[in-house]
């Protein structure tokens, strides 16, 4: 297998390549330091390396191993199967539209759920033909990690140019969220204390599920009463990830699970981290008798709560971890006591007596 080495050469450096021991090439590189050359080597090593005229699944698999360790790459592992199985043997020149409106269509008609639920739906009596149809939203989700792989490719210069992805359009963005006497219910329903801690998290910081899951006692800063939902010290926090204060109710609970901690991470249940809260929310909800609860209703409740109380909506993108406050203008604005009181108020004509409406005789 040929073997790229870096080497000095007349007073600078070369990249030589090497097959059965013996050296076939020696290239001189531009860089005269040290540094420069290391990283000029890496660039022509990696070039080389990259895969000439790729199909789909090796861009996805390259995609994924780049973004190994990260939530998206466990979220690719399930997109795989679908994805891979109508697009991999293809080359990024051969998607077009009407290839990804088969795709949707293909998807519209197979069986959801993962195997799992499958089997509680099989074991429940629901009948085969109400599992088909994989939602839009599913579909999007899968349709976009393959645009994301194919940019990626496109922008490592892997491929020329990443083609449009054809997908459906977003579905509606769910209105539902808990009133606070809902919310009080449902953390009276809980009987496990981890769940009662993951529920305050949730309302209190507006967080995403898997950053909370995720949240380990580093990033829980009792002294200056803050819970940083992303790494800490970083000027570019992921998606989602704001550091936001902690209420009163939140800190008593924090430290009295920090006091019973086990583990590195503050959501565990004997002893080992939460992977998950849906069958212990779902019990719950069951219990209190509140329908429509998932684990992203507490941010979206959180963030209405915010909007109702009329707080700016920059106060309410910052607790979000939005870059900017246009989503949260889009979704929130309506809520806030505010909302377009000053226009409404453009609008004002003077009372006259031709105005009011009496009853007849």
């Amino acid at each position: 297998m040929p073997e790229y080495k870096l080497q000095k050469f007349r007073g600078g450096y070369a990249i030589c390549l090497y097959e059965g021991g013996k050296r076939i090439s020696r290239r001189q590189l531009e860089s005269g330091d040290a540094a420069g050359a290391a990283a000029e080597f890496s660039r022509i090593v990696a070039d080389a390396s990259r895969p000439v005229d790729p199909n789909i699944r090796t861009i996805w698999e390259a995609y994924r191993a780049e973004k190994e360790g990260r939530r998206i790459a466990l979220n690719m592992k399930w997109s795989a199967k679908p994805i891979l199985a109508y697009f991999g043997d293809r080359k990024p020149e051969e998607i077009t539209g009407k290839l990804c409106g088969g795709y949707v269509a293909k998807r519209r008609q197979d069986l959801r759920g993962s195997p799992e639920q499958q089997e509680r739906w099989r074991k429940a009596g629901k009948p085969v033909a109400s599992w088909t149809g994989v939602k839009d939203g599913t579909i999007r989700t899968e349709m976009n990690q393959l645009r994301a792989a194919l940019l990626w490719a496109e922008k490592s210069k892997i491929i020329a140019k990443a083609p449009a992805i054809v997908m459906p359009s977003a579905p509606s963005p769910r209105e539902r969220h808990l009133t606070r006497h809902e919310f009080e219910r449902l953390l009276d329903a809980s009987e496990t204390p981890h769940l009662r801690l993951y529920l305050l998290l949730a309302i209190s910081t507006a967080g995403r599920n898997a950053a909370l899951l995720e949240l380990t006692w580093d990033r829980i800063d009792f002294e200056r009463g803050l819970v940083f939902l992303g790494e800490r010290n970083v000027l570019r926090p992921r998606k989602g990830r704001a550091t936001v204060p902690m209420t009163n109710a939140l800190r008593a609970a924090l430290a009295n699970a920090y006091a019973h901690r086990r583990t590195d991470r503050v959501i565990e249940w004997a002893g080992e981290p939460v992977r998950s809260v849906r069958t212990a929310l779902s019990k719950a909800a069951k219990r209190a008798g509140i329908l429509g609860v998932t684990p992203h209703v507490f941010r979206h409740s959180a963030a209405c709560w915010l909007a109702e109380a009329g707080r700016p909506m920059r106060e309410i993108a910052a607790f979000l971890g939005h870059a900017d406050d246009a989503i949260t203008q889009r979704v929130y604005a309506k809520l806030s006591p505010q909302y377009l009181r000053t226009a409404a108020g453009s609008l004002e004509i003077c009372m006259r007596p031709s105005l009011v409406i009496r009853a007849t005789d």
